[in-house]
């Protein structure tokens, strides 16, 4: 795949739509402990999440609608308290979970959905009824 410079290397972009997207990349900062990678105009921006990447685009040119965002972290409840701090909505506390993961809940100030998760053990997928797939 050729590289670009005004692209995200991430495999799978996550774009979400905010009425105001410089002011959603400040909130998401600051709540979620993003950081900006590239400002488009008024219309567009790129956050870095870790090795991932989070699209912001107006709702001209993002239709806004259901969907949510999982992003991995290292100290859920840390996150999640950061998160509260600045205005989310936690739907869910950290709660650890038989698949290896504690994860939680929370809404952004356009409503959409995330989901942070912290791995807390390496649990093979039919411990907890998952099925292993060979690629």
């Amino acid at each position: 795949m050729l590289s670009n410079r005004s692209m995200p290397q991430s495999t799978v972009i996550p774009c979400l739509a905010y009425a105001d997207v410089n002011a959603a990349a400040d909130w998401l900062c600051k709540a979620f402990g993003f950081a900006v990678r590239v400002r488009i105009g008024n219309h567009r921006v790129q956050l870095n999440a870790g090795d991932g990447c989070i699209m912001l685009g107006d709702e001209q040119s993002e239709p806004p609608g259901a969907g949510s965002v999982m992003v991995r972290v290292e100290d859920a409840d840390s996150h999640c308290a950061r998160a509260r701090q600045h205005g989310a909505t936690i739907l869910r506390s950290p709660t650890d979970h038989p698949y290896g993961e504690r994860q939680y809940n929370a809404l952004d100030l356009a409503g959409h959905r995330w989901t942070f998760s912290q791995s807390i053990a390496d649990v093979a997928p039919e411990e907890w009824g998952g099925t292993s797939v060979e690629l």
